[in-house]
Formats: structure tokens, sequence, C-alpha cells
């Protein structure tokens, strides 16, 4: 499939064809493949927006609450672990968002002193509820002190790393079942952060991916000991914040409306369409180009198409090329709501720095073709025809 004449062949049958992009008022309107919310828990669909959860469209104000404890004297300051995670978190969202979301810290520069020591609140990845509302009440009221919560979008709670009863394993966004009201605002959700000085790469990318109900992407095994990373690989921080490509699928940007119906394309029938890489900045005068092709195979599911470069959030990524996956608005957060097409399963890549090398290398590239089979006996052939000089990826998209 990867041998030169596959790609003549592939080239071949693309200039033979009479097949060619319409105008843009002719195109399938977009919103046919945005699937609907389904009540999963940070549901993919994207035909509503979930009010509860604050949307990244503009600029939004987060701050950073250090927590100390009784039984530890805190070894770094506060300004040095806000610099673990800021400015970069904020260049990334900057970056993937094509320069339309800020995201503002607010750092305090001195510690609250929680009322227990640390090991009094039985930290850890699978938190005793009890334990979490105890930690989270304690916490949340020793800030009410010093912090008017009035000002803020998002919380951060940072634990002092060096704590006896700090797991770095137990970092989460919590959701409170019903809403806590500091100086007459609503608090519905705070990022508990637990993390070693330095901390996990991008894990603050991750876990704020969350306070805008994005869900996570990684399959817990059942028994704790398999692989976390079989459902997305390298491809996006809200699978693994050590991925090679961590940038957001365009579904997600699709999601968060950072890509408008200008930047994804519904295909309905046979398309010719040039894909510019999800990570590249804007082209000049502003334009994104396509970013996303969207194939509806179903009711709550889709098959999205998209090109990865090494380029933006994904400039450490060791593969290029168009990269398919499966789309499953009815899928819960970790229930498999996004899966990656490996389009080269007999191989892998990058063994030395991918989370999972089986799919490091699951993008097309030039002269290949990749035939999927949907569950009605449906086929979507995606061909890769060619790469353009600015870097963009011609694609040949046929539904049958």
């Amino acid at each position: 499939m990867r041998s030169t004449a596959a790609a003549l062949t592939s080239l071949m049958a693309l200039a033979t064809t009479s097949l060619v992009a319409g105008p843009a008022e002719a195109r399938t309107s977009s919103s046919s493949c945005a699937l609907p919310r389904s009540p999963a828990h940070h549901s993919l669909g994207l035909d509503t927006w979930n009010t509860s959860y604050p949307k990244p469209d503009d600029g939004l104000d987060a701050v950073m609450v250090f927590l100390s404890f009784p039984d530890a004297v805190p070894r770094s300051s506060p300004a040095r672990l806000a610099a673990d995670h800021f400015p970069a978190t904020s260049e990334f969202f900057e970056r993937a968002s094509y320069g339309k979301f800020t995201l503002r810290p607010h750092p305090r520069r001195d510690w609250v002193r929680m009322p227990k020591p640390s090991t009094a609140y039985g930290i850890s990845r699978d938190w005793k509820p009890s334990h979490r509302s105890a930690y989270l009440r304690d916490a949340l009221s020793a800030a009410d002190r010093k912090v008017d919560f009035s000002r803020y979008d998002i919380v951060y709670l940072v634990a002092d790393p060096d704590a006896p009863g700090v797991d770095s394993d137990a970092t989460k966004v919590v959701n409170f079942e019903r809403p806590m009201t500091y100086d007459d605002t609503e608090v519905r959700r705070v990022v508990t952060v637990f993390e070693q000085h330095p901390p996990d790469r991008n894990v603050l990318a991750h876990e704020t991916g969350h306070v805008f109900d994005l869900p996570d992407l990684y399959h817990r095994p059942t028994d704790g000991k398999g692989d976390w990373d079989t459902y997305v690989g390298d491809w996006d921080v809200m699978g693994s914040q050590f991925g090679m490509a961590p940038d957001l699928f365009a579904w997600h940007k699709w999601k968060l409306g950072w890509l408008d119906s200008r930047a994804v394309r519904c295909v309905t029938r046979p398309e010719l369409l040039t894909l510019e890489p999800v990570g590249a900045a804007p082209m000049p005068g502003g334009s994104l180009g396509t970013r996303l092709a969207v194939v509806r195979t179903g009711a709550d599911t889709a098959l999205a198409i998209e090109a990865r470069s090494a380029t933006g959030n994904d400039g450490t990524t060791c593969t290029e090329g168009v990269l398919l996956y499966r789309v499953r608005a009815d899928a819960a957060s970790g229930g498999g709501p996004v899966e990656v097409v490996d389009t080269h399963p007999r191989t892998g890549a990058c063994w030395d720095r991918s989370v999972y090398p089986q799919l490091a290398d699951a993008p097309l590239g030039v002269g290949e073709t990749f035939t999927l089979a949907g569950a009605s006996g449906e086929r979507t052939r995606i061909e890769v025809a060619d790469r353009t000089r600015t870097g963009a990826w011609t694609v040949k998209i046929t539904t049958a």
C-alpha cells in the first residue's frame, strides 16, 4: 500500500476523475453532521451546549489557590508551583483555539492553611466521597477568607506537593452534585491539583478540558493493569497528557466553538478536498480553511477525518498524515467516545516516545487508501492524493 506503484495508481485515478469540490453554497451544511448531545457524561454531541459548563469562546479567569497542611512545611513557593503550569497551559489553549480563547491565570502569592493534616483526607485516585467532600469543604472555606470567588470562572486548588498525604495520581476535576455558594457565586466544579514538582506535562490542559465539558479519551482497564491508551494513543491531550501530538481533535474544537461551519465539511457524496493541519495557525487574513471532514454514520455516530502535522501543539509528533477516528455521542467519558482508526494495523512507530506505538502510525500518507465498512454495509473510502506546498493534504472521500 505504501509502494511507489500504489501512489502512482492513486494519483492517476484522481487525475482522471471528474470529481471537483463544489462552491461553498452547494456543500452540505456541517450542521447535518453535528451529532446530538446525549445524557452521557461529557457527551461529544454538539448540537447544543451544556450550559452548566463555561464555554471557552473568548476569555476566562482562573484563580490558583495554594493549600498547605499542618503536617508539612512547603519546600516550594506558590510562584514556583504556578510556573509549573503557566504560561504553558494558557499557551496550549491559545494555539489550540487559533487565538480565539484566552485562559487568564490569577495565582495567589500566599499559602492557605488547611485545618487538618494532609493524611487526614485519604487523598487518592479513587477517593472516598466522604474524604473528598471534607477536603473540598475545608479548602474552599479556608480560601474564602482570602479569595473573592465572584471574580473567577475556574478554580484550581493546588496542594503542597511535598505534604505526606498528597497523591499525585489524584489530580482531577470534581463536579458538585449541588453547587457550593461563596461570595454570592455558585461554584459548580473545581480542579484539585496534587501534582509533584515538576508536574506531569500538559496535566492542567487535560484537566481544564474537563472544565469545558470534554471527556476522558483513555481506556481505563478494569483490573488497572492493562494499557490505558488503546483508544486514541498520542493524538489528543484528553487521551494522554504525555502524547507526542496532544492538540485537541478537530471534533473537540468544533464542539468548543473554535471551528465554525466554514472549517467543517459534512461529506454526503464523493468529494475532493484540501485539509489544513489541525495544529496549524490561521492563514493570512485569518482563514482556517477546512480543518475537519465528517461522514455521518448513524444517529449518534460519525467518522471524522483531519490532517495532523508537526506544527503548533503537535510540534513533537513523529508521524504526519490524515487521521481517521470514530465519534460516539452516546458514549460517556472514559467509555470510548473517540476511537482512532489504525490504518496500519500491522505496524507501529516511535517505540521510544509514543504512549501507544501501535497507533503512532495511524495516519494515512500520500498515495495511501483506506476503506471502512459500516454496520449497515455502507463503505467509506479515504484516499490521500497529495500534499500541497503549504503543508495541507489533498484528500478524496467516497461514500457508498
